[in-house]
């Protein structure tokens, strides 16, 4: 069975900093790309940061560009957001998740486990 487990997420005030882990079971992830997202109440889910299967190639949402870094350690089966300059717009809970594939992708159907979630709440 296939689990995706964030950690790191809790309450921070702006401008301060979080790093977010997803520790993958069930799945060796170094095959697949790997995608956070996150969801504000009452909002859809929308799509933050994505790495390539190695590690060499990233995309970011234009709102957390130059704020946020991804990353992975493929040893460990894990996967990292690191998010610094946070921003009360910013908070939200974040999903970790793996896609079908090993480039990066920005659409949430190309993904096909997901995390169970973690909350980040940044206050002004």
């Amino acid at each position: 069975q296939v689990q995706l487990v964030e950690s790191g997420g809790g309450l921070v005030q702006a401008g301060g900093s979080l790093r977010l882990s997803c520790a993958a079971s069930g799945l060796t992830i170094s095959s697949y790309a790997m995608g956070w997202f996150r969801q504000a109440p009452g909002k859809e889910r929308e799509f933050v940061a994505t790495i390539n299967w190695r590690g060499d190639s990233t995309r970011y949402a234009d709102s957390v560009k130059g704020r946020f870094a991804i990353s992975r350690e493929n040893a460990k089966n894990t996967v990292y957001l690191q998010m610094n300059s946070l921003k009360p717009e910013d908070t939200g809970v974040y999903y970790c998740a793996s896609a079908r594939g090993g480039l990066t992708t920005t659409t949430l159907g190309s993904y096909a486990y997901w995390g169970q979630g973690t909350q980040v709440t940044v206050s002004s």
